[in-house]
């Protein structure tokens, strides 16, 4: 593969696929920003509660968002919910994630084929032997009719039997020179590469394939996109296929995703986080958004800098304030993306005391020191290395966020803030 440079970092060039809805234009690969997209967790046959979270994960910012399509009910309400989210104002382009009988519903409903940018295929899933051709040309031909680009998402828990099978067999006739694991490996890369090259040969161009080989290890995660990246010019869509709850989670999928990225790997990402009970589905979109920002390669939001706190920490309020401070900077991102370009880029630094508190709040474009164990009970605040004043009395919070708004109006007005 041709290699390009990005944000730094070398990256595999892949066909870029566009992939569009009501005028918005998303771009997976050719050395575009890598695209982060989410799924929705709600009954697809449920108009309002899939519409809610589509709006919500859509202003997290999430730039595609994929429905689960598995019933014809499901599949009547897409048309329902698309023309919803455009009366919103909302132009995300939608996924249908399908499996068994996606050929069905993109036939018999054409409507739902119709309100969908993209269709989400597995290939372990499309039916078996003489049907699984079949099925998967069907799926084909509804892609090509409705100028849909297609995923083809091969997952380790539901791979093709025969052919791994087949390759088992071969390996063992062979005399055994690979592990079972590096079967499943070849399996995987050889079902998405096969499919993908099927999907050509029934006239889908390679612009419009995305490619997927999902398994829910970190490190056999990483092995298996480091084969497809050898194989395969088709843009590439990178996530555990279950990366766990909580915390698990997020580290899972930020050591894998890393790994893969910082390698120029990895052309949209979704983190498949397990939600906690009663917790909002954004949580994935906001993981996925700081992988890419914490390595440079895209931003989307201002991020604060915090101490952890120590013996020196005389009370909780670095600790309050960090947090306030970031989610005021979230509430306030998406209206600062649009109207002051340039803003979700900001550093913001939140200290506890004296030892690292001054010099982290000057190397950010807005810090604040705040006052430790012994210490005077004012804040200093740095803007862009210089100390511009001092927070004191009970609402600092909002002190520093009237702060960041006028430093963020510079931006606004096209300008380069200077606390000169």
């Amino acid at each position: 593969m041709a290699v390009i440079s990005t944000a730094g970092l070398a990256r595999h060039y892949t066909t870029p696929v566009t992939i569009s809805w009501g005028g918005n234009k998303v771009v997976i690969g050719g050395g575009r920003p890598v695209v982060v997209q989410s799924m929705t967790n709600t009954a697809t046959a449920d108009v309002e509660a899939t519409y809610r979270q589509a709006s919500e994960l859509a202003a997290a910012g999430s730039e595609l968002v994929r429905l689960t399509v598995n019933t014809p009910d499901a599949a009547r309400a897409v048309p329902e919910i698309r023309a919803r989210l455009d009366r919103a104002g909302i132009h995300a382009p939608l996924v249908g994630d399908f499996h068994y009988n996606g050929h069905k519903l993109l036939t018999e409903i054409p409507e739902c084929a119709a309100a969908l940018s993209k269709y989400r295929i597995n290939p372990g899933n499309v039916g078996k032997g003489s049907k699984q051709e079949e099925n998967f040309a069907l799926m084909i031909e509804a892609a090509k009719k409705w100028g849909a680009a297609v995923r083809i998402g091969v997952n380790g828990g539901s791979l093709d039997q025969a052919l791994l099978t087949r390759l088992m067999d071969e390996n063992v006739r062979a005399g055994g020179p690979l592990t079972p694991q590096a079967v499943l490996r070849r399996a995987l890369v050889e079902s998405a590469v096969d499919s993908a090259k099927a999907a050509e040969s029934l006239g889908l161009p390679a612009d419009r394939i995305v490619l997927s080989c999902k398994v829910s290890e970190v490190q056999e995660l990483i092995a298996l996109y480091r084969e497809l990246a050898k194989c395969s010019s088709w843009a590439l869509h990178l996530g555990l296929t279950e990366a766990g709850i909580g915390s698990k989670g997020i580290v899972a999928s930020t050591a894998a995703l890393a790994v893969l990225l910082e390698e120029g790997i990895g052309d949209t990402i979704r983190v498949s986080l397990t939600p906690s009970p009663g917790a909002s589905r954004t949580e994935e979109v906001v993981v996925a958004q700081e992988i890419l920002q914490s390595m440079g390669l895209r931003s989307f939001t201002p991020m604060v800098t915090s101490c952890p706190g120590c013996g020196r920490t005389s009370s909780d309020l670095f600790q309050k304030l960090a947090e306030q401070t970031q989610a005021f900077l979230r509430r306030r991102a998406p209206e600062w993306r649009r109207t002051a370009p340039g803003s979700e880029s900001m550093t913001v630094a939140v200290m506890g005391c004296i030892v690292n508190g001054p010099g982290e709040s000057r190397q950010a474009d807005i810090g604040v020191s705040l006052p430790g164990s012994g210490e005077s009970p004012v804040a200093p605040v740095f803007i862009r290395g210089e100390k511009a004043g001092v927070l004191k009395g009970a609402d600092i919070a909002r002190q520093f966020q009237d702060i960041i708004e006028k430093f963020v109006r510079v931006y606004e007005a096209g300008g380069t803030p200077n606390p000169c």
